[in-house]
């Protein structure tokens, strides 16, 4: 997570384009639009284009995760060496745990009120339970339980992607005092990029894997990684950046609308995710005097980059209701495209009432008893120094 000081608004913009992605991509799997007036002006084939290949949002979120745990780590401890595991744990427990718990309660609360489509099912044929669905969400191997069981919760698959992240995050501090030096870390990162379309080919029969399995996606995670270290040492400048995002930008919609993501995995997750890691480069230290983040429309991409976290996990508790007031198969034609904005507009509500109301003032608290928990432990190692100093 960005500081609210050094927030980046063209990272915001790349998140918010990403969630846009996901949800555009969740809600044409529950209303399928091949009967609105999307595909009467476009067609249909363009528009299930853009709706199939919602997982390499996840891929964009992914490298900007790397890039901004890596760069705030940097910022605050100034060199990878230095960083304090108990803070660093810390603040990934502010930012992530407290929406993640009110998400598991919801979610258990919908399913206790006989709401069907927040129950477990059983996919594969083997009834899952909610205390192991709740302990894989708790302990991130959502994933894990995914490629086992199949979608076993609508409402808490989304959590398949929070338990790669973290998992990879679990190891981020402790690789970094173990090597000390930068470029162990960077060959242990890239061999995570190399090992990541290796394993994707590897596993092609099995969705489970080469889409949610762990090292079918720390490679995304190790680019963004990478992209910040770079980014200390190079700096993209004036009309090189401008043409490099452009081509950036267009081969990266190429990829994205050629081929659905079970033909394009093996590579199609590589080049998206070095794609985002180059529109990172170009955004890193860029003034935001450019008219084109000016209009309204990047300003809203940025504010739902801003809420992109409190979206992704809240958005199919929105999707999830509306599926039960409005079955799929009683709504037709354009009457999807209504619900379609409908459930852009409260999923937005949501996530800001979350985001305003209960997630930042539960970060808040959990950064300020960091921050004063540590200020004591300095005061006592300084004593305990004093001490031994004036002992004859």
């Amino acid at each position: 997570m960005t500081d609210a000081g050094t927030r980046n608004r063209k990272i915001d913009f790349l998140r918010g384009i990403s969630i846009l992605l996901v949800l555009f991509h969740h809600f044409n799997i529950a209303y399928r639009l091949d009967d609105t007036f999307l595909s009467r002006v476009f067609g249909w084939e363009a528009v299930r284009a853009v709706a199939r290949n919602g997982n390499y949002g996840v891929t964009m979120f992914f490298v900007i995760s790397g890039y901004l745990i890596t760069a705030n780590a940097i910022r605050r401890w100034s060199e990878l060496a230095h960083v304090d595991v108990r803070m660093f744990y810390g603040l990934r427990i502010a930012r992530i745990v407290p929406c993640l718990l009110l998400l598991l309660a919801v979610v258990n609360a919908l399913a206790l009120a006989g709401i069907a489509i927040f129950q477990n099912h059983s996919p594969a044929g083997i009834p899952v339970s909610f205390w192991l669905v709740n302990l894989a969400s708790l302990t991130f191997w959502m994933n894990v339980l995914i490629g086992t069981h199949g979608w076993t919760n609508y409402a808490l698959g989304v959590l398949w992607s929070l338990s790669v992240e973290e998992v990879f995050y679990l190891s981020f501090p402790l690789l970094c005092l173990a090597f000390r030096r930068e470029g162990w870390l960077v060959a242990f990162w890239l061999a995570c990029i190399v090992a990541g379309p290796v394993y994707r080919f590897l596993h092609q029969g099995d969705e489970g894997d080469y889409l949610y399995a762990y090292f079918a996606c720390f490679d995304a995670i190790a680019i963004g990684c990478c992209a910040a270290l770079l980014a200390r040492r190079f700096a993209l400048r004036g009309r090189a950046r401008s043409v490099l995002t452009w081509l950036t930008a267009l081969s990266m919609t190429f990829v994205y609308l050629a081929w659905p993501i079970r033909a394009s995995n093996v590579f199609g997750v590589t080049a998206m995710a070095f794609g985002t890691a180059v529109l990172l480069l170009a955004a890193h230290g860029r003034a935001d005097g450019s008219t084109l983040w000016r209009r309204r429309t990047s300003a809203a991409l940025e504010r739902f980059g801003r809420l992109s976290y409190e979206l992704y996990l809240f958005h199919l508790i929105v999707l999830g209701l509306l599926r039960t007031i409005f079955p799929p198969s009683g709504v037709t034609g354009d009457e999807k495209l209504a619900l379609l904005v409908g459930y852009l507009l409260l999923s937005a509500c949501l996530a800001v009432s979350i985001a305003h109301f209960y997630a930042e003032p539960s970060s808040r608290i959990i950064r300020k008893w960091l921050r004063e928990n540590k200020v004591s432990d300095w005061k006592r190692v300084l004593r305990a120094e004093t001490s031994q100093r004036r002992t004859p």
